[in-house]
């Protein structure tokens, strides 16, 4: 395999790990009940809109179906990608919800 051809084939590997963390915190939000696009916007002001975001929320299940995520699940997964800033938004949804309870 050529360096390129390496190369490129790491890139499709990461894109496809990213499209799956995304996926991930789609259907957590749709587990929770909460709006993925309003969060990862304020965890990311800047950016208008994400397609990848809006790819992933049509491939998630109704909560009935889905999966349980845990907290904790999630965090990780945006953890090993640097989205600290969205995993902070994610702390404190979650701290609103646990002082409800």
């Amino acid at each position: 395999m050529s360096r390129k051809a390496l190369e490129e084939k790491i890139i499709e590997n990461y894109q496809n790990e990213e499209n799956m963390m995304i996926l991930v915190f789609a259907q957590w939000c749709v587990n929770h009940n909460l709006n993925a696009e309003e969060l990862y916007l304020k965890a990311y002001p800047n950016q208008a809109t994400n397609p990848a975001l809006k790819q992933a929320l049509s491939l998630t299940v109704p909560k009935e179906e889905a999966g349980d995520i845990s907290y904790e699940t999630l965090l990780n997964v945006l953890s090993l990608f640097g989205n600290d800033d969205l995993a902070f938004i994610v702390s404190e949804e979650m701290a609103k919800r646990n002082k409800v309870k």
